[in-house]
């Protein structure tokens, strides 16, 4: 091993342990939202993941689990998701090593990326980000091996370990294929240059590719297994594992079963947005620095222009497939996600920049210490902007939010209920800690999606077997022999509690006809139309059901932190709005009595928590109108009315953007004369 050599390894080694010393205190303890919990079911029990299935993330997740048996399996992997990140820090600082030398650019690349504000949050979770950034950071290291191998060996040998970093890339998230769409070809052109490039070195190249996609046979293994109470999709057929690896149920290509929402322009103005707001000034100066630089050495030209090829046809494509909302803050969160890909070419050119700027200083001033010293200063400094400004934001260790979250939900639900889960924070994070954690072994979880697939009865209707499924999936909108609508499910299972947790699709209305939906905290119950309903006893039920103390308003918006609180606030308004709600519906005695329940339990719960949504607001408002309107049943009509216009007031001053703030500022000036009118009448 040459001088050069030792000193690339011992950087690349001295980074990744300084990066792992910094994530592994920040990783989060529990589990998280989104992906995570399913993520992590799916290890727990061997099962399959989401399209396309990430099945070496699941195994190394596993493997995690056995190897780090901490009481949690959310922080085993959790904890292995945060040191493949610093291994991806270590693979993007070896890259520049071995292009521009072992220095201050090096650092620069691998720890700027690492502590970025959105790859270092997304490296302290269970996702499949951080091990694609890995295989990221793999391929720019074997690509500038290989483009300054020296013999034909050496060529031969990094292209045969690119292959089967291709494979095992596309085993974790197909998004690389996109890079790989430029090297390939690239690694090609240059072994047929060197006329290295025959049909036998074709077929081992093949060989090795097909060799990293090996994890894949774990998809069809698993479902023919089928011993996982959770998993998704049947692949025991061939159609059936090619729909899973193209994503068929969501959209080959796509984020998600939606029509396009964003225009190109829009996608890619944020993801420029995106990097002049994470990335520091001076890291994307000296990447176009990088560039410039490279049009001065041919040799050196290559892998920048290489890295910039691969960021623009990423981000042009994606911005592309990419069909998601990102003007809602939270779907922006998961887009942001995939742009971590183009950040590590940006970071990688940024390295090269500094190293070549360095070198140009050198040529043309001499003092070469001095400008290692100043290339060593200016990278000490960006690194620590970057932890200074990040650490709080991406120190997850203390988060328990989402698992607090998902433990009081399942807390409440009664012994032996059937739970429907709709959505990914409900959904993923109540299956982890049913399957993986244990608790409240006596409830069974349905996922209202899945159960609208074919597949779903056949492969987990067995691990259900207290769950009646009176077909063999669920589709209202085309009924067919083995279809089923909820209508008959819920009859099926009338003998058990069923809940819904977070509400119902809006295609199937058939339950309307024979069942009624009652609120219960988050979730709701789904009883029987005939069953009598007595307002105070429900109320009394329902109120106060989680111990929650999170302060309103107190997460980030695009974070499921702020979703999960924003539920749980929610959650304590949800009877009092039914209430209303229904009282609309009614007539005479019923009507007023409903109102003053709901308008008690507002009240109640509005002066219980000063610092509240501004929506309750609006709602006792109108539930003291409605109560007034109804006679009042024994309220000061005084105090109503005032009390009306004293909430609609605040309400607008805290939502002065409302679509209808012009007819509650009506509402406000009818209700002071009336109030005004009332007071003249008992004016002696």
């Amino acid at each position: 091993m040459t001088s050069a050599e030792r000193s690339t390894w011992l950087l690349t080694g001295a980074t990744v342990a300084c990066v792992a010393a910094l994530y592994l205190p920040c990783v989060q303890r529990a589990v998280p939202g989104g992906d995570s919990g399913e993520l992590i079911t799916a290890a727990c029990e061997l099962g399959v993941a989401h399209p396309p299935g990430y099945p070496l993330f699941t195994l190394l997740s596993h493997a995690a689990m056995v190897l780090l048996p901490f009481q949690s399996s959310a922080y085993s992997v959790n904890l292995l998701c945060g040191l493949l990140g610093a291994l991806a820090s270590g693979a993007l600082c070896f890259t520049v090593c071995r292009v521009g030398g072992a220095g201050p650019g090096a650092v620069l690349a691998g720890a700027g990326f690492a502590l970025s504000r959105l790859v270092w949050q997304w490296s302290m979770v269970a996702e499949v980000f951080s091990l694609n950034n890995l295989f990221v950071g793999l391929l720019f290291s074997l690509a500038a091996c290989f483009h300054h191998a020296d013999s034909a060996p050496q060529r031969r040998k990094f292209a045969q370990w690119g292959a089967l970093c291709c494979g095992l890339g596309l085993c974790n998230q197909h998004t690389l294929v996109l890079y790989m769409a430029v090297i390939i070809p690239w690694v090609l052109l240059r072994l047929h240059s060197h006329q290295e490039l025959s049909l036998r070195g074709l077929a081992v190249l093949g060989w090795w590719f097909l060799g990293g996609l090996l994890p894949y046979v774990y998809l069809p293994v698993s479902s023919f297994l089928n011993t996982a109470r959770w998993s998704w999709g049947d692949q025991t057929s061939f159609p059936g594992l090619l729909t899973h690896l193209l994503r068929a149920e969501y959209g080959t290509f796509s984020l998600a079963k939606t029509e396009r929402t964003v225009s190109l322009a829009m996608m890619l103005q944020a993801q420029l947005d995106h990097c002049v707001a994470d990335l520091p000034p001076p890291v994307l100066i000296l990447a176009g620095l990088a560039m410039f630089l490279s049009l001065r050495d041919r040799r050196r030209c290559v892998l920048p222009w290489l890295l910039v090829s691969m960021v623009l046809l990423y981000s042009l494509f994606f911005a592309w497939r990419a069909n998601l909302d990102i003007n809602k803050p939270l779907l922006l969160g998961v887009v942001e996600r995939f742009w971590l890909q183009g950040d590590a070419a940006l970071c990688v050119l940024a390295g090269l920049g500094l190293c070549g700027l360095q070198e140009a200083l050198q040529r043309s001033l001499g003092r070469g210490a001095l400008w290692s010293a100043g290339g060593w200063a200016l990278t000490t400094l960006l690194l620590a902007h970057l932890a200074h400004s990040n650490h709080r934001e991406c120190d997850l260790s203390r988060n328990d939010v989402v698992e607090r979250f998902a433990r009081g939900v399942l807390d409440s639900i009664p012994q032996n209920s059937i739970v429907l889960t709709r959505g990914d924070l409900p959904g993923n994070t109540l299956r982890y800690l049913h399957y993986c954690q244990g608790q409240r072994p006596d409830v069974s979880l349905v996922d209202q999606e899945m159960m609208t697939y074919r597949w779903y009865v056949a492969k987990l209707g067995p691990h259900h077997s207290r769950v009646r499924f009176p077909g063999l999936w669920w589709d209202p909108l085309r009924p067919e022999e083995n279809a089923f609508t909820l209508e008959q499910f819920l009859a099926k299972n009338s003998q058990r509690p069923v809940f819904t947790c977070i509400g119902l699709p809006e295609g199937d209305p058939s339950w309307q006809r024979s069942f009624s939906r009652r609120p219960w905290g988050v979730c709701e119950q789904l009883v029987p139309a005939q069953t009598r309903f007595h307002p105070e006893e429900w109320a009394q039920r329902t109120r106060n059901m989680y111990n929650w103390t999170e302060p309103h308003d107190s997460f980030h918006p695009g974070t499921w932190e702020r979703v999960a609180n924003e539920e749980m606030w929610q959650a304590r308004m949800k009877t009092a709005f039914f209430l209303y709600d229904l009282a609309e519906s009614m007539e005479g005695e019923a009507k007023a009595h409903l109102f003053d329940v709901s308008y008690t339990l507002y009240k109640d719960v509005v002066e219980e928590h000063e610092d509240h949504p501004p929506n309750w607001d609006k709602n006792i408002a109108l539930a003291s109108e409605r109560l007034l309107r109804s006679g009042g049943r024994g309220h000061s009509q005084d105090s109503l009315l005032s009390q009306s216009i004293s909430y609609f007031t605040l309400y607008l001053d805290r939502e002065p953007m409302d679509p209808q703030a012009e007819a509650i500022r009506g509402a406000i000036s009818h209700l002071l004369k009336e109030r005004q009118r009332l007071r003249e009448r008992h004016t002696p």
